[in-house]
This record gives structure tokens, sequence and C-alpha cells, in this order.
């Protein structure tokens, strides 16, 4: 990097989150004012005009790429339409030990003052609350399930390539012509689409009139600068922000810059779960590098320059914190933007280009957190896509992640999607599968299947809570085979699930009723054409996610009841559940033999295996295919983020030898520790999951640092990912990093400050994390050989 980005770099980094409280006060400002005046998408979106009249702009010494989510970089705005900090909320945050935020006693005083009495029992939260039944109360209080948007708008959204063809002004022609298109007389929904479509015109404007406000500071800037060169870049800066959004781009700059407006108008308008994510970056900037390039407009130095001040806006953005129990324990300050690269192109050919090289040599260079990023691996991708991969990632920052493209766009077709569209999609936030630009798909929660399994070892009783969740299934002495258990699982999981999605279809209705996105459906097809809002179907696709967490755990649980219970007669169901009551207790050498001597799933072995298997088609056939309430379909996805930590909190001891209160497996990686028969043996195993009857699946893996140090070492683990993707696995990502650093990082946190590693769908620095987290990640498996 050069010195420019070197030093906005460093003070990105430098930068201190905070929680600014500017964007609760203006909103709480403008519903005091207006509610009640407008439809309530009309009154969202002028709501979404106020702030980006009002709300202050950052404009930062060097920048080239501008426009900030809050004040200033890392001054995290809040949304307490959606959900209301408490003033303890707010005191937890800036004194908590990790991933901490900064909350000045101006900041308080304004929540006490203004926020917190307006919105109290007015908050999306507050509605969703009173609205669900006792029993999801009761499962989700006790860990079967969480729900994600109690706290966060729908997100998980993927730009398309359309802000690179067409500006606002085009869009609001687009909009005006359906609004001349509606039939009052015949079509009773007439109204509610001329109000949606009023307001995305709105919400056009309120874009055009943010980047006209930087426009206008840019070019003020410029006459009071002394240095030519700056001047210079302060002119085009206004240039850029008059011509984008309001335009389609021109040129390499302002093809970023219009992603930018419309990445903040995303995250501004509601907080989405995880952000927003540029789609297939490289692909979309390709014409306009090369047009540059050609025309001698642009130097790929300054291409590169460009993209590296871009990552940096990524970077500044911490994702706003959590409320409740969770202010104290979520430990992030990722926001899960993620960049694709390479993959295919519509017409089904490679889509890497020499961008795709030039946005990983940035990657590498300046190993930021933030933005995520990932390689689409198709069968046509050359393997110098994913050796040059596979060279970032042995630095250890744990990204990129790698994906099957080819995988992803099965996964999509099966889902009815068109073939053209699945191919322009790809993956979010972590490893989630949508139609860039196309597409509403809602995460809705993660699901605890060993919550489940340990219901049905009690006959849907928790011994955490003391009260009878599930249905009464078969005590432990009813349960006299293997099968018997298998299917007292299968009607708790019948039990919960039916909770979680009626649950579900409740929080989606009330999202289109009350909180629409206006901007949101401008960029989404086919929001316009119908008059519909993204979050009331007016998106092509409208896939509904349930998460399901602790496969491994669960397998070799399973596992280890069927052998020692029911095979070998080692012991009895009651017996056992003795011992997990006692947490092994004076139980060691049993424990020993559970953890060590037992089938476990990820070392190739059929027995487990094919378990996991049948606990997998067991979630598969209760979920899939589902109607949602937006006219899409449910689909599962099997990944934690880091909730198998708390998962694994509220679940007591398991038959496979963990103790209670330790983390579940993650995502579809082995238990931690499990696999012992090399990384050959896990993808093996990880293959025999049909990954295309998913939306996601996560593979973590990791290896000792000498195994990649030479080009052997290269040359082979690019095997083993090509391996893992001819038999259909759908992603994975490496940790490249020794326990033994880890443990020193533990023990001196203050000299390893820039050791970042992969969590789970993303990276963050090692030292930020919760000590539960940092143990669950040092105990994975660091394979030294393939």
């Amino acid at each position: 990097m050069n010195q420019r980005t070197a030093r906005l770099r460093q003070q990105s980094l430098d930068a201190v989150p905070s929680i600014s409280a500017e964007r609760a006060r203006l909103i709480t400002e403008f519903y005091r004012n207006e509610d009640g005046k407008h439809s309530v998408p009309v009154m969202r979106a002028k709501s979404f005009l106020h702030l980006c009249r009002q709300k202050s702009i950052y404009l930062g010494d060097e920048e080239l790429i501008v426009g900030e989510r809050g004040p200033a970089p890392k001054q995290v705005p809040t949304y307490p339409e959606l959900t209301c900090h408490s003033a303890e909320d707010l005191r937890t945050l800036n004194t908590r030990p990790k991933t901490n935020y900064s909350v000045t006693d101006e900041c308080l005083a304004t929540y006490e003052e203004q926020v917190i009495p307006y919105w109290r029992d007015r908050t999306m939260r507050d509605k969703i609350f009173a609205a669900l039944s006792p029993d999801w109360h009761e499962a989700y209080e006790a860990g079967v399930f969480t729900e994600f948007m109690e706290q966060r708008a729908p997100g998980h959204t993927v730009l398309d390539d359309k802000i690179y063809r067409k500006g606002m002004r085009d869009f609001q022609r687009d909009i005006a012509q359906s609004l001349a298109k509606l039939e009052f007389t015949t079509d009773p929904a007439a109204y509610e689409k001329r109000e949606q479509l009023r307001a995305m015109d709105i919400a056009c404007e309120a874009v055009i009139v943010f980047a006209e406000r930087h426009a206008e500071l840019a070019e003020q800037l410029a006459t009071t600068e002394r240095d030519a060169s700056r001047r210079a870049e302060l002119q085009k800066i206004t240039e850029v922000c008059r011509q984008v959004p309001a335009g389609p781009p021109r040129d390499f700059h302002e093809a970023l810059q219009a992603y930018w407006f419309c990445h903040l108008a995303v995250i501004t308008e509601l907080n989405g779960w995880d952000a927003f994510s540029p789609g297939h970056l490289d692909q979309h900037l390709w014409p306009f590098y090369q047009q540059g390039i050609a025309d001698g407009s642009l130097t790929k130095e300054h291409a590169r320059e460009l993209l590296e001040t871009f990552f940096v806006k990524f970077n500044n953005h911490t994702a706003p914190p959590k409320v409740g129990v969770t202010a104290a324990e979520s430990g992030t300050y990722t926001d899960f933007a993620n960049i694709n690269l390479g993959g295919l192109l519509p017409d089904g050919s490679d889509g890497s280009n020499e961008l795709t090289h030039l946005l990983l040599d940035v990657i590498d260079d300046m190993h930021l957190l933030q933005p995520s990023n990932n390689v689409q691996l198709s069968r046509k991708t050359p393997d110098a896509v994913l050796k040059h991969t596979l060279r970032v990632l042995r630095h250890g920052y744990g990204f990129p992640s790698i994906f099957n493209a080819d995988a992803v766009v099965e996964e999509q077709v099966r889902q009815g999607k068109s073939l053209e569209d699945a191919r322009a999609g790809g993956c979010s936030g972590c490893v989630e599968t949508g139609a860039f630009g196309k597409e509403a798909y809602i995460l809705t929660g993660y699901f605890n299947m060993v919550k489940v399994l340990e219901l049905t070892l009690h006959n849907g009783f928790d011994p955490r809570t003391g009260k009878q969740l599930g249905p009464e299934t078969g005590t432990v002495e009813q349960l006299g085979d293997f099968e018997s258990l298998f299917a007292a699982f299968c009607a708790q999981l019948d039990h919960f699930i039916e909770i979680k999605i009626r649950g579900n279809q409740i929080i989606e209705q009330m999202y289109a009723r009350w909180m629409p996105a206006p901007f949101l459906s401008v960029i989404t097809d086919d929001c316009i054409a119908t008059g519909k809002d993204y979050n009331s179907g007016g998106a092509r696709y409208n896939h509904t996610f349930i998460q399901f967490v602790g496969i491994g755990s669960l397998t070799d649980s399973l596992a280890a009841i069927k052998q020692l219970v029911f095979d070998k007669a080692k012991l009895s169901l009651s017996d056992l559940l003795g011992v997990l009551a006692g947490d092994f207790a004076d139980n060691e050498p049993l424990r020993q033999t559970m953890l060590h001597r037992l089938p476990k799933y990820g070392n190739d072995d059929d027995y487990a295996d094919d378990l996991m298997r049948r606990a997998f088609q067991a979630v598969f056939d209760r979920v899939d295919g589902r109607p949602n309430s937006k006219g899409g379909r449910y689909q599962i996805e099997m990944l934690p983020t880091t909730c198998h930590v708390y998962f694994g909190s509220v679940v007591g001891a398991t038959p496979d030898g963990r103790l209670a209160g330790m983390p579940l497996s993650e995502g579809i990686s082995p238990v931690q520790g499990a696999d012992r028969n090399g990384p050959t043996a896990v993808i093996r195993s990880a293959a025999k999951m049909d990954h295309i009857k998913t939306g996601g699946t996560l593979l973590n893996m990791k290896f000792t640092p000498s195994l990649l140090q030479d080009e052997t070492g290269i040359d082979a683990l690019a095997s083993l990912v090509r391996g893992y993707f001819k038999m259909d696995g759908h992603h994975v990502q490496l940790n490249v990093v020794q326990a033994e650093t880890l443990r020193r990082a533990q023990a001196a946190p203050s000299s390893h400050r820039d050791l970042i590693v992969r969590v789970a769908g993303y990276s963050d620095y090692f030292c930020d994390l919760s000590e539960e987290l940092q143990e669950e990640i040092i105990q994975r498996t660091e394979h030294m050989g393939f």
C-alpha cells in the first residue's frame, strides 16, 4: 500500500468504537412530530429522507471514497425503532472487558431524556415479544433457538450490477411507470402499491440529497485547500458525488462511490442483519477498469489505491451492538459485509479476471477485518486464482474463505431460481447462498439440535430451567432401542420446529406491516415492477432460512448412545443419564472412553457419518419447502457464527464426553479435536452430507503454518479443496496458525493485538474474543499433513 493508504488504514485501526446517539435522536424527533400523518411506507421513506438531510457528514483528510455510517469512523448509530438500548445496556457496552463501545455522558443523557421515553413499548422488539406465544418464549429462553429479527431487520442482502448501469433518476422513472400502470378500479391492492412506490421515489431522492451534501462539502473544502494535489482530489470528489448515485457511474472511481452511497443508504434506512454486500465486485468493476486502462484515464496503481481506500470505509464500520443479555455477550465488531470474487458469469463462463488478482493483492496487503471476502471456485476457475487465494490464506488471516461456485448454483436452481440468476448469485455474510439483487433471503435465527437431544433424553423436560418444554415422547425405560430413541428425537424436532416457524410467520408479517425498507426495495428486483416492498414479498425470490447448529456434537452423542447403550450394552440409558447429570463426576474413565474410543464424525467412519446423514435428513424433511409468509419457501443452513458457544452454555454434559456448558461443534465441522485421521478424512465425512439441499454449510479447518510454507504445500491444499468440491462440498475456510501461538496471545494479548483468526463465517482479532471462544478455536484439530 502507498503512504496515503497506510495512513488511512492506521487511522481506521486506531479509531475507538463508540455509540452515536445522533440517528436515534433524529429518528425519535421525526416520529414524535410525524407519526400517524403518513402511510407506513411513506413514513419510513420520509424518516430516511430526514436522516439523509440532517445526519452529520464526514470527509476525512486524504479520503478518496467518502461517506460514513455515523458522524465519524467507528461512531455507531443505533436503531431504536427496531430495538431500543436501555441505559443499563449502554453502561454495559461502555464497560464490558472486550469489544466495548465508548458511551459519552451526552449520549447517555440523550437516551435517558429523549430516546428511551418515546420508544418504550413502541419498538419492533416490543411488538414482536408481545405477539409471540408462551411456548415460543419458553423455548427461546431455554436456548432451543434464537431469533434474529427481534434486534435487527431482515438482511443478508447482496447487490448485483444494476447500480453500475442505472442511477437513482433512472429508478425514479421506472417507479413513475409503475405508478402510471396502477388500476384502482380492478386491483384492491392498488392503494398499498401506490404508497409503496411513492416511498421508493422518496428514498431515491434521499440518497441523491445525501450525495449532494458530500459534493457541497468537498467543494467547500477545495476552496480553502492550499495543496494543489489535494485540491484537485476534492474537485474530483465533488464531480463524482454530483454524478452518482443520481446518475450511473462513468468510471472506476464513480463506480466505487456509487456502490458506497448505496451501501450507506441500506444501513442508514434499517439495521439489516449482516449489513449489505457488493456481490461480485471484480465482475462489476471490470468494464470500468478495462475502459480506464484502455483510454489512459486509470492506472493499475490508482485502481489499487481506490480499492484500498474503499476497504478502509468498510473497516470504519463496527456493527451496531445488541441489547439485553447479548449486550454483555455479543463479541464482535464485524458487520459481515462480504465481497465475492471469481465465480461464474451468467452465461456459465469463468467470472475471474485481472481485477480478481488485484483484489486478492489488496486483501493480502491490507489484512483488515472488514470487508469479509471469499473466492467462488468453479471447475472453470483457473488454478492460478485458487493458488493465489491460498497464498493469501497462509498468512493466517483466515480469509478469503472458499466456496464451491458450482454447488452454489445447483443449490439455487434446486430452490427454483433460474440458471442465470443462480450464476449471478453467490454468498453473503458467512456462508449463505442467494440470488444477488433479486432475493429477500431472511435469516430467522439458530436452532440448537443438541438441546433437542437433551430434551429427548428427559422426556421433553429441561433439567436446566426445570420446565416441561417438549412433548412426552418416552422415558428412558420406554426407549428400548435406538430406533425408538431416534423417533422420539424426531418428535421433539417436530414440536420445536413448528414453534419456531409459527413464530417466524408472525414476525415476517409484522415487518411487512410496520417496517418496510423502501430504498432496499428500489435496488431489489422486482419490487418496483410489483409495487411491493422487500419485506412484503416484492423481490423475485423470497426464501426464509433456519440455521441448525451442533451437527458434529449431535452425531457423536448419537453414536455414543447407539454403541454404548444399545449395540454393546455397556450401560443402560438410565445409567447414562445419571452420569451426564453429574457432569461425569467420578466417571472420568468413562468420559475418556467417550472422547477417544467411540466412532466420531470427521474421520470417514460410516458408523458415525451415517448417523450424521440421518440427523441432517431429519431436519431437512421438517423444514425444506415449507411456505413462508411472502410466497417463498423455507430452507435449512448449517452454520453457527458464534452461537455454538451460547448453545453449549445451555446444554448439560452430553454422551460424546463433552462437559456441561462447553461449546458445541461449529458449522458442519467435527467436534473440536475429534477428527484424528487427517484433513482428507474430514472432507470425506463432511461430503456425505447433501450440501445441495441446503442454503449454505460451514466447514472450518486448521493447518500448521509450516505445512503451507512452500509451493508443495500450496499444491496439496489446492488438491484438497478441489477434491472436496468435486464431492459437492459447499464451503471451506482455513485457519493457518499454531495452537501455541494462540496460547501466547492469551497470555500476552497486548503483544498480539494484530493476530487475526477465522472464527466461524468471519475473521476477528483473537484477543477480542471471549475466553470460551478462544478455547474453542484452540481445541480445533491442527492438521500437520495431508
